[in-house]
């Protein structure tokens, strides 16, 4: 065979041996190129998403961003990707707000503590953060018809030596259990006869002072606790300062263990001396005694519990012509039903603080539904017999809901 034909032959060989490998290659550039293009359309929607969420002029890039720009998957240079924007970085220093309804009407005949039909209650806002990692800031406004009240607002140092916690503000005094509770955890729509009687009722012992709390010694399996408060003086009727000097000073001691895996015991004893509306020389001591069963058995804890509570608090009120004792308490039990129902009961006996022989009782049922963790509704009816021989029959609902993260209350 002539060279030529050699030749020929060799290069239909190639041809035919490489074509496969170029339509390969050409496929792989097909779908390469297909990528850039989805690539770019994708970039273009995620623009215009942007557009039509910060319609305003987009926050500028920090210099940091500005500087570094990079190809993009289709090759064109752009700038580094500021996710959610400037806003982001502000809002990781915002505390937590949260704001707590509570909705209240009655039904029923009270001459001694007339209600409207209908009202809102109290409204209360939460704002909550950790400052630093010494200190922590609470604040809780409460607004009501009456216009607004800062309910609490103090700062926690919780990195203390010794183990102590001082706290500083406005605060609830460490007074027994009810006057520490904020109105939207209570387990009843109202407040104890004993405390509407000798602790200043729904404000309570609240005044600016420094807390002082350190948990201290004790034998396995015991939570003992200890806290001392100096308040400013006034604190609703209970007490009032006249002078600078006419501080109030409370002592709490707490008692905690577990009796079994599923039941614990909480036990307090409280203090509180202060000076009262008749002058410096008048004192007002008040003595309290705190228990509270807890049993939530773990298999079934979200579908049955039981809370039992009792408060018992004595009064001595420097007053003329005589000192004046009173004494009054509340007992309580609270069972869950099922997962969102709960039934309780309650029975209150209370003197009044300004005359012991004015003696005042009471009796509740109470029944509350969770539509979630949310909200709840409540319905109770309040018995109350006064001591001017008058008989209140009330019928009270109570819806409450809440937006935003609220943190936990004490346990």
């Amino acid at each position: 065979m002539p060279y030529r034909h050699w030749g020929v032959a060799f290069l239909i060989f190639i041809l035919v041996a490489i074509a496969p490998a170029a339509r390969a290659q050409q496929s792989q550039d097909d779908r390469i190129k297909a990528l850039e293009e989805r690539i770019i359309a994708l970039e273009g929607q995620v623009r215009m998403l942007k557009a039509q969420q910060q319609p305003a002029a987009p926050a500028p890039a920090t210099p940091e961003v500005a500087a570094a720009p990079v190809a993009s998957a289709a090759g064109q240079a752009g700038a580094l990707p500021v996710y959610g924007g400037a806003s982001a970085a502000a809002k990781a220093l915002n505390p937590d707000i949260s704001v707590i309804g509570d909705f209240l009407g009655s039904m029923g005949h009270n001459p001694m503590l007339p209600t409207p039909a209908f009202q809102m209650h109290e409204s209360e806002v939460g704002l909550q953060a950790i400052i630093d990692p010494y200190a922590r800031g609470d604040f809780f406004l409460s607004f009501g018809e009456e216009g607004v009240n800062l309910e609490e607002g103090y700062i926690t140092l919780t990195a203390l030596p010794a183990g102590f916690v001082v706290r500083g503000g406005k605060m609830r005094a460490a007074f027994g259990k009810v006057n520490t509770l904020h109105n939207h955890v209570l387990p009843w729509a109202d407040r104890p006869l004993v405390t509407n009687s000798l602790v200043g009722g729904e404000d309570g012992i609240d005044d600016a002072g420094l807390s002082v709390t350190r948990i201290l010694p004790a034998p396995k399996g015991l939570f003992l606790e200890a806290t001392g408060q100096v308040f400013r003086g006034d604190s609703a009727d209970v007490f009032s300062s006249s002078q600078r000097s006419d501080v109030s000073a409370i002592a709490h001691l707490r008692g905690y263990r577990d009796l079994t895996e599923s039941t614990n015991l909480d036990i307090g004893a409280s203090y509180a001396r202060g000076h009262n509306d008749l002058g410096s020389r008048f004192l007002t001591q008040l003595y309290g005694v705190d228990a509270t069963l807890r049993w939530k058995p773990l298999r079934r804890s979200i579908y049955h519990s039981f809370v039992g509570r009792g408060e018992f608090i004595w009064s001595q009120r420097q007053q003329l012509p005589r000192l004046q004792r009173s004494f009054g308490f509340y007992t309580s039990g609270d069972y869950q039903l099922g997962r969102r129902w709960f039934a309780g009961a309650r029975y209150d006996r209370s003197d009044r603080s300004r005359d012991d022989a004015l003696t005042d009782s009471g009796a509740s049922l109470v029944l509350t539904y969770w539509p979630s963790e949310f909200s709840q509704l409540r319905g109770q009816y309040r018995l109350t017999r006064y001591a001017e021989h008058f008989d209140a029959h009330e019928f009270l609902m109570q819806l409450q809901f809440s937006l935003g993260a609220h943190g936990a209350h004490p346990f």
